[in-house]
């Protein structure tokens, strides 16, 4: 009896369900996790008020590599420990022409759009706060952008996600457009003239 009663009790103190494993401490993961925007939230109920939390979170490993998610709990660190781990399961890779964007695009989310465009080197990230956190997740140090409609932190975030899954590398375009294998077929041909040439 006084064993089954302490296995009883032992299983009563251990935490179950999804909430259980956000609570455990977790392994240093790749990346770095930055907190956006965290909102009190509350739903009237029989008798006051319940009151939660959401958080607004980003994860970027500092080489294109970029995730953003959001978290909603009872407590502050649990609903960043939410947006964490869905963050790091949905990361999206864009490509860095240098420590700037490729080319000129507008991302939309909603309401919410923003206008961003490659900069010069040292003309650092000229962007909103929200907007701001991403780019230095991304690795990203020279960049012009703008808000062009809401000012909601989380559109606004998803709206340069949106531009971040438009860019494109100059190879990546040169494939799509066909140039690549026009070149490689006029190679041989260019060789062949060169030899000729060289033969006379």
């Amino acid at each position: 009896m006084s064993n089954e009663t302490l296995v009883k009790s032992d299983n009563k103190k251990e935490a179950k369900g999804k909430r259980a494993e956000f609570q455990k401490a977790r392994p240093l993961a790749e990346g770095k996790t930055t907190v956006i925007h965290v909102a009190r939230t509350a739903k009237v109920v029989k008798g006051g008020k319940r009151f939660g939390f959401r958080a607004l979170v980003v994860v970027g490993n500092g080489m294109g590599k970029v995730g953003v998610a959001i978290g909603k709990a009872n407590q502050v660190q649990l609903a960043i420990a939410k947006a964490e781990s869905h963050a790091r399961k949905h990361m999206i890779t864009f490509p860095i022409s240098g420590e700037t964007i490729p080319h000129e695009v507008i991302g939309k989310f909603g309401a919410a759009s923003v206008w961003m465009k490659p900069a010069a080197p040292g003309t650092g990230v000229i962007a909103g706060s929200g907007a701001r956190l991403l780019f230095e997740a991304a690795g990203i140090k020279d960049v012009l952008a703008k808000s062009l409609g809401s000012s909601n932190p989380c559109n606004l975030v998803y709206a340069t996600m949106e531009a971040f899954k438009q860019l494109k590398s100059k190879e990546a375009v040169n494939v799509i457009r066909g140039k690549a294998e026009k070149a490689a077929a006029e190679a041989p041909k260019a060789e062949v003239k060169a030899e000729a040439a060289k033969a006379e």
